[in-house]
Order: structure tokens, then C-alpha cells, then sequence
């Protein structure tokens, strides 16, 4: 028995490596190859991408935009932002506390002073004038029987026929009446009062800004709950108009009252409105570390707005007698522009390359120039341009 288990072939049972492989299924070959080729390309293309960025890198670029400016910006003294802020503006509620009945006005309405703006329920408050001119009227009607009763006894005492007790008392019922009648003229004033109370008028000439309260809600001269309200509506005289900006305590020696002064809104970039330095508030802001400097419009404009954003130019006197009626002008800055075989040249930025833009300059206004053809106001362009950049140049943003 040992003998044969060591004459057992034992070559029978190794594995043909070679064999295994050409047994695989041809799909998982493949696979296997397009793997393999797939993976060559991703290290190519990674190895081409990070010698392409270090043989050809980005230039990095700021960007400036092209904008309306004055020509009175160049002869400027300092330039400030801030917002158009109505000086005249009220929240007017009502003194009374009681349902909202009524309410006649929308945003946007004009309003007359004194006009009722809205009325809350008062049919009590009516009731307590008709009932106080009642009492009136009962007085003054016995106020005539008292006369009458008094002027009577006086003859009988001067007959003989009465005596000084009756006459006295004759003269105090009517100094009792004549107090009652002017006890019920003062329930009167006050019953008028406590009505007027009831309407909401507007303080003075203005524009409805906000609608803060609804008919049927509750209104309070102070608002105890979220479910009362105080002011019914908001309303702003809009020819008290003014822009608040603020200066930087180091520059506010340079302005000073009644001083020019040019008014951009960005809502219309292209209108420049006059105005002058109305008032400096004599107090600086710790935070910021600028003062508050209000600049009065000239003349008054219906599409100027409370909150809208603005930028005041402080104009010297030259200034504002030279370019009072001056047109604004399209301008970039001056280190956007250069000159290249004979042309005038900007740089846009399309696709993450410069784009050559050819463009016509004009007036030079400090560190803007004139554009007059080529740009358009709003686009922006490659600030600061040197030699690095072409047309076609890899650039990034900034």
C-alpha cells in the first residue's frame, strides 16, 4: 500500500497559469484593456493640464466698469455716498383706541394737510355730542324760566310784596342754571374732541410712503399687542427731500454751509441734480469715524425717492460756475486705455481670455477719460493694462 501512494503522478494536480488565462471570457479581457487604456488617458490628460497651467499660467486682472461721470468730478473737492432721506416724514396714528372703520388713502397718494386719512368706529363718541347738546339745550331752556322767575321777584321785592329770602333764592337758581349751561358747553368741547380723535388726518402736504394698518384691525395710539397697531400709515413731504452722507472726519474741514454740490442717484445715473450743503451735523459717528453732512436738492425732482442710494460731488466755486449745464460723459479709467500701433486700445474679459477692444477717447478728467466710441456704460473692462496682456491672453479675474 506505501508503494503505491509513492508511485502516484503528482504532476496531474499543478495549475497551467497559462491555461487559466486564455480560459477567460473574452468580455472580461476587454474590460480589463479598456480599463487599462482609460486610465493611460486620465494620467495624460492630468499631465497635460498641469504643464499646459505652468507653460502658459493665467494673468491675473481687475476689472474697472465703464460709467456716466461729470466734468465737474474732476475739479471735485470730495466725493461722498449716502441716501435721499425725507427730513419731513411722519407715522401718523390715531389718538384714540378702537376698530379701524375706514381708510382712504393707498401708497403713493398725495395728501392735503388736514385731509382724513382714516376714521375708526365713533358711533359712541357721536352719541356723547348729540347727548351733550342736549343737556345744552335743557339748560338754556330753563335758563330763560330762571330769568324770568328772578327779574319777577326783584319788582315784588322792590313793591314790598317779597322778601329778600325769596329774592335770593330766585338769584342763586340762576346762577345755577347759567353754571350748568356752561358745564354743558365743556361736555360739548370735550364730546368734539373725543370724535375729532376718532378721525386720522394728515399733519401736513405730503406722499404716502406705507399702509400699516388694514380696516378692521385694532389700532392704539400705542400698540399693546401684535394684534393692535399703532401707526395707520406713513406719509412723507417729498419736497423735503435731502441726501445724508457721510464724511471722513479727516475731510470735513472741506466742506462747508451752503457749498455746490452735484447729486448722482444710481437709479438715474445720467441726470446730475444741483444742491448745496444745507446743514453739518455737529456731531461725528465714534463707529465709522465720519460726520453727517445733509445736501439739499435745488429744485425738486417727482421721481426722486426716499432710500434711494446717491453720490455727492462737493464742488469749488469754478467748478460749479463751468460745468453747471455740462453733459455727463462716458468714462473709464485712464489705466484701462493704451496705446497701441497707432490705436487706442481696452481689454474685455470673454471666456477667460482678454478680448481687444478698440475704442475713441476724448477729454482727459483727472484719472478718467472720455470715451466716445467703442464702450457703452455698464461694461467693464481690464483695469491697469501693461504688456502682459493681448488679445487672447489667459487671464483671471481678480
Amino acid at each position: 500500500m506505501a508503494a503505491d501512494n509513492q508511485n502516484v503522478d503528482l504532476s496531474a494536480l499543478r495549475i497551467n497559469k497559462t491555461q487559466r488565462q486564455e480560459d477567460r471570457p473574452p468580455s472580461s479581457r476587454i474590460i480589463t484593456r479598456t480599463l487599462g487604456v482609460l486610465g493611460f488617458v486620465a494620467v495624460l490628460a492630468t499631465g497635460y493640464y498641469f504643464i499646459n497651467k505652468a507653460l502658459d499660467p493665467a494673468v491675473e486682472v481687475q476689472l474697472t466698469t465703464v460709467s456716466l461721470s461729470s466734468p465737474s468730478q474732476a475739479n471735485a473737492v470730495l466725493t461722498a455716498s449716502g441716501y435721499v432721506v425725507a427730513q419731513r416724514k411722519a407715522a401718523v396714528a390715531s389718538k384714540a383706541t378702537g376698530r379701524l372703520e375706514y381708510l382712504g388713502v393707498v401708497e403713493g397718494d398725495r395728501v392735503k394737510k388736514g385731509q382724513i386719512l382714516a376714521r375708526i368706529e365713533n358711533a359712541d363718541m357721536k352719541a356723547q355730542v348729540d347727548q351733550a347738546r342736549a343737556t345744552l339745550r335743557m339748560n338754556e331752556a330753563e335758563l330763560r324760566d330762571t330769568q324770568q322767575w328772578l327779574a319777577r321777584q326783584k319788582l315784588l321785592l322792590e313793591k314790598g310784596l317779597a322778601s329778600q329770602a325769596e329774592f335770593d333764592g330766585a338769584d342763586a337758581r340762576h346762577q345755577r342754571v347759567v353754571a350748568s349751561i356752561e358745564v354743558a358747553k365743556a361736555a360739548i368741547v370735550a364730546a368734539d374732541v373725543a370724535l375729532e380723535n376718532t378721525l386720522i388726518r394728515a399733519p401736513f402736504d405730503g406722499t404716502v410712503l406705507t399702509k400699516n394698518a388694514d380696516v378692521g384691525e385694532m389700532v392704539a395710539p400705542m400698540a399693546a399687542s401684535v394684534s393692535s397697531r399703532s401707526a395707520v400709515v406713513t406719509i412723507a413731504d417729498m419736497r423735503s427731500l435731502e441726501v445724508e452722507a457721510d464724511v471722513s472726519e479727516s475731510n470735513i474741514e472741506r466742506i462747508t454751509p451752503n457749498q455746490a454740490c452735484e447729486i448722482t442717484l444710481d437709479a438715474y445715473p445720467e441726470i446730475r441734480y444741483r444742491g448745496f450743503v444745507s446743514k453739518i451735523i455737529p456731531t461725528a459717528d465714534r463707529a465709522k469715524a465720519t460726520v453727517m453732512v445733509k445736501v439739499r436738492f435745488a429744485s425738486y425732482d417727482g421721481r426722486v425717492l426716499p432710500e434711494m442710494s446717491a453720490k455727492v460731488l462737493f464742488l469749488t466755486k469754478s467748478a460749479e460756475a463751468a460745468q453747471a449745464n455740462a453733459k455727463s460723459l462716458l468714462t473709464v479709467a485712464a489705466s484701462a486705455v493704451v496705446s497701441r500701433n497707432g490705436k487706442r486700445l481696452t481689454f474685455m474679459v470673454r471666456d477667460d481670455k482678454a478680448v481687444e477692444t478698440p475704442v475713441t477717447i476724448g477729454k482727459e478728467m483727472g484719472a478718467l477719460v472720455e470715451v466716445t466710441s467703442g464702450l457703452s456704460a455698464g461694461e467693464k473692462v481690464v483695469n491697469k493694462v501693461d504688456d502682459q496682456i493681448r488679445d487672447g491672453t489667459k487671464v483671471k479675474v481678480r
